[in-house]
């Protein structure tokens, strides 16, 4: 149980922040790089990144976050306060989807092939590369705060946390730099957006760091846990296994989820 943060382990979560929000400009050397997506492998790799977020959430995050709730408070109160903070983190990135339009909205299941062009009028794709980068930062934002929470448990917890987003992140960051880069014909400005916007995601593991660091408690540990776990579980459901099986591999991205599964229960165990 964290009861206060150190510099060490606040550098150590920002720092692998960084690390899963810069994936983006992975995806965009693979737009760059590749003339055709393995599309079975992508499926595979974000049913994978959807089992280790479920996984962890379930088993590992909201049960601690329920302990220190119930430290902190009650037994009965703490597990109420853990099950609405459960809930409010879902409600968060819910209202995040609500709010983006659905046109620009990366959890929308949008395919890499519905991002590549369809006529030349290059200012309109070089908005639609802007409209998502934007909206891909805001879905950043709560996802920084998640790897940061889940670093200051320790490595074993915050390293598959990372690799799963970091994988999820790879398909954003095509969405990002393929409308610039036939738009403009600019690798620069391509990559550029779409490492902006995974940027977003260390901005708010350091905005929310920065705040939390004053008052970290059992309690507000235990309350940001269950929201983190109920944002991660939203991500897998609503973001992850759609896209997964948007490409068309069904049986990849469920050996994915079950191996995502067993990977976590193994290095769970193990560590």
């Amino acid at each position: 149980m964290i009861h206060q943060i150190d510099f060490d382990t606040f550098f150590f979560a920002i720092l692998l922040t960084l690390i899963a929000g810069m994936s983006t400009g992975v995806g965009a050397l693979m737009a760059f790089l590749t003339r055709k997506d393995n599309k079975r492998v992508l499926s595979w790799a974000l049913g994978l990144s959807a089992g280790v977020m479920v996984y962890i959430s379930f088993m590992e995050m909201l049960p601690e976050a329920m302990a220190d709730m119930k430290s902190h408070f009650s037994d009965s109160s703490g597990g109420w306060y853990g099950l609405l903070a459960f809930f409010s983190g879902i409600g968060l990135i819910a209202l995040i989807d609500w709010i983006v339009p659905e046109a620009q909205n990366p959890h929308e299941n949008h395919s890499m092939d519905e991002v590549k062009p369809v006529c030349d009028e290059h200012k309109h794709l070089k908005r639609q590369g802007f409209l998502l980068a934007l909206a891909i930062g805001i879905h950043n934002f709560p996802e920084g705060m998640a790897t940061f929470v889940s670093a200051l448990e320790g490595w074993k917890i915050a390293l598959p946390i990372v690799i799963a987003i970091a994988i999820h992140n790879i398909p954003e960051g095509i969405a990002v730099a393929v409308p610039i880069y036939q738009a403009t014909g600019s690798r620069v400005k391509a990559m550029r957006y779409s490492i902006l916007s995974g940027l977003v995601e260390p901005v708010g593991a350091l905005i929310g760091g920065l705040v939390l660091m004053s008052f970290w408690t059992p309690g507000v540990n235990g309350i940001i846990m269950a929201a983190v776990a109920g944002i991660m579980v939203y991500i897998s459901f609503d973001e992850l296994l759609p896209s997964a099986h948007s490409y068309g591999h069904h049986h990849a991205a469920i050996i994915g989820v079950i191996l995502g599964f067993a990977l976590m229960a193994l290095s769970l165990e193990l560590f």
